[in-house]
């Protein structure tokens, strides 16, 4: 009898600690806490990988990939989640002389310059809606956008929202140059 309670007891366990899931854009307020918003319909994953294009004089890189039941957790008195995202690292890269401008692939802040996936739009098809924090100063932090025209081809969209948020913080020696392509439906090819 004791080890029946025991196994009950445990299976109850075991169940009351799994998140309760949800379509991948279902909104984070509208769930309970360690809900986990997954990729159901496998929007996402069409995307990842990596991609080059060249605008105004640069060669870009993006390195696209998926995390699967990222925890989001904005502190004790805020909804804690899980979700699936996209990461972008990249690289800008001066065409006539080779010099590398900006390589996020191995940030020494993992804060700056990060861009990850805020969810899809299925009445745009499945676009991708990203954010990005900026980098230094939070310089070029904003929005983008990401269509899948083709299968070896995406179409980048990036608004920032403004080169400097705050100038009495930000020191002068700070680089305040943007180097993503910002411009709308630049077609970038998968390598």
């Amino acid at each position: 009898m004791k080890q029946i309670i025991l196994l009950v007891t445990l299976v109850m366990g075991l169940t009351a600690c799994n998140a309760q899931i949800y379509p991948l854009n279902t909104f984070f307020e509208d769930v309970p806490n360690y809900s986990y918003m997954k990729d159901l319909d496998n929007l996402l994953s069409p995307y990842v990988g990596t991609y080059k294009a060249t605008y105004d004089g640069n060669e870009s890189t993006l390195y696209i990939t998926k995390e699967d039941k990222k925890l989001t957790d904005y502190g004790p008195n805020d909804k804690k989640y899980y979700e699936d995202v996209l990461h972008i690292k990249y690289t800008v890269k001066k065409i006539s002389s080779g010099v590398i401008l900006q390589d996020t692939r191995n940030p020494i802040d993992p804060k700056r310059n990060k861009i990850i996936s805020i969810g899809t739009n299925t009445l745009d098809n499945n676009s991708v809606e990203l954010i990005h924090f900026g980098g230094a100063c939070e310089i070029g932090g904003g929005s983008i956008k990401l269509r899948k025209p083709s299968a070896n081809q995406i179409s980048w969209s990036y608004y920032p929202d403004s080169l400097l948020l705050n100038v009495a913080d930000c020191p002068l020696s700070i680089d305040r140059k943007i180097y993503l392509p910002d411009v709308e439906n630049l077609i970038f090819i998968k390598q």
